[in-house]
Parts: structure tokens; C-alpha cells; sequence
């Protein structure tokens, strides 16, 4: 709690207006580049089908452009660039196609090679997209942070709770995901929106306006050292449920909303 009161005075300036820089320019994806990676069990015979242009594409609905993703290969859309201290906006919704569960992430802080994370994906912090765990965090590779959590019934089970104890997070401390305060997700077939405030070592997660987590102190752990982690390419998976994404937006911040610190 100290940490969150620090950046509360540290960071209360904030650019409020949302400059509304497109990652997805609405045409095609010539800022991103695509990974296919492992094929989804009992689904294998897709993924040999597989291809860059059918996993991610472009396609119309409702009278604008949209990335779609297939879903039925696990793969990677990254951005070419790196980012830090930013807000990104993404509005997104689930299709009617399932392989195995409507699951995918908005992965960031992504850095090495694609392929390290579940044969797929670089190194990265997870935004939940999944259904039903949609702003739950999950740590992937050698990421590592500290949450305010409280222990659910089993004590394995953590939730973000701003007045819980501070936990570290990792594949050796207290595992690797970490559920979101609360459900803010919307009916499957509705658009959700889902904000990422990323400053410093901080990331906010926010869904359809409400705060459901609270990351701090976010790094990687190289030769049992802990490394800030504080920028890094986004990436977006396709994990086993078909969705559409209609905006990925991203603006540079100058600090954590205030109102998201207290």
C-alpha cells in the first residue's frame, strides 16, 4: 500500500485528453506481424491449414473495418514497435466459432523471441481477454510482479483487493495468475472495452470503465535478479475463440490516473 501511495502523489498529473493514436489503422495490419505457433489440441488438422492472412485478417461488420481473428491456432499479432508509460484502449467482442474455450490476451511488456511462452508467445504480462476472466493478470516466462490480493476459499486462489496484502507473483511465488477484483464483462456478443494504463513498473487494468487490477513493481528475473520491466511489444493472441477487434489506441501518459490510485 505504501507503493500505491507513493505514485499517488508521484503521478497524479495525467494527459487526460485521449490523443487516439490507431495501432490497427483500420485498413490492415502493416504495423504488426504475425507468429503462428502451437497448434490447439483436438484442432490440429486447423492448424496445418493455418496461415498469416487467415488467422488475422481484415474483414467489414457494421459498416467499418475489423481485425479478425480466427482463433483456431494459438499465434501472436505483436506490434514491430515498443511502448512504455501509455494508455491503450481495445474494443473487442467474441464470434460464434469455439475451439476448446473463448480465450485470448492482450499481452504486453513482451520482449525476446516468439516462442518462449507456451510455444507461442514472447515473454510477456497478460490483460485477461478470456470470457468470464476477462482483466485477470497472468504472468508468462520469467515476468514477475506484486499485487494487493486477498486468498480465496482454497488459499492457492489470489484476487486483486486494494485494501489485501501485498503478494509477489511468479512462476515461483504464489504462481502465475492473479483473478480481477470483479466481473465487468458484458454479455458474449456485446463489444467490451478494455483499458491498459502502463506506467513505470505500474500496469492498471480496467474493463468497461470499472478498475479490476493493480499491478506494481513489474519485472523480468534474469540469473535470479529481478530487472524492471517497463516497455515492451503488445501483443495480441489467438487461443481458441474467435473474436473481432474494432480499435487498438494508444496515447503517452505522464502518470496513473489519480482516481485509479486510491
Amino acid at each position: 500500500m505504501k507503493n500505491l501511495i507513493f505514485l499517488s502523489a508521484l503521478c497524479f498529473l495525467y494527459v487526460s485528453s485521449f490523443s487516439q493514436k490507431p495501432l490497427f489503422n483500420g485498413k490492415n495490419l502493416k504495423n504488426w506481424e504475425i507468429f503462428l505457433g502451437s497448434p490447439i489440441t483436438g484442432f490440429e488438422d486447423l492448424a496445418k491449414k493455418a496461415t498469416p492472412a487467415s488467422t488475422y485478417s481484415i474483414l467489414k461488420m457494421d459498416g467499418q473495418k475489423v481485425i479478425h481473428v480466427s482463433g483456431d491456432i494459438f499465434a501472436s499479432l505483436a506490434t514491430k514497435a515498443e511502448y512504455g508509460d501509455y494508455h491503450l484502449r481495445l474494443e473487442f467482442k467474441w464470434g460464434e466459432k469455439v475451439y476448446g474455450k473463448r480465450n485470448s490476451g492482450l499481452l504486453y511488456h513482451s520482449y525476446g523471441p516468439f516462442g518462449v511462452a507456451f510455444g507461442t508467445w514472447m515473454a510477456n504480462i497478460e490483460h485477461q481477454l478470456m470470457h468470464d476472466n476477462l482483466g485477470d493478470t497472468y504472468l508468462m516466462a520469467n515476468t514477475w510482479c506484486e499485487t494487493s490480493t486477498t486468498a480465496g476459499a482454497d488459499e492457492k486462489t489470489f484476487f486483486y483487493s486494494s485494501t489485501g496484502k501485498i503478494k509477489a507473483f511468479s512462476e515461483t511465488d504464489n504462481g502465475r495468475s492473479i483473478k480481477k477484483m470483479k466481473d465487468a464483462e458484458k454479455p458474449l456478443g456485446e463489444w467490451n472495452t478494455v483499458d491498459l494504463y502502463c506506467f513505470g513498473q505500474t500496469s492498471v487494468h480496467v474493463v468497461n470503465g470499472q478498475l479490476v487490477m493493480i499491478n506494481t513493481n513489474c519485472s523480468k528475473i534474469e540469473n535470479g535478479q529481478k530487472l524492471p520491466l517497463t516497455k515492451g511489444k503488445i501483443q495480441i493472441q489467438s487461443e481458441g475463440g474467435e473474436f473481432f477487434i474494432r480499435k487498438v489506441e494508444i496515447e503517452n501518459i505522464e502518470g496513473i490516473p489519480s482516481e485509479f490510485l486510491k
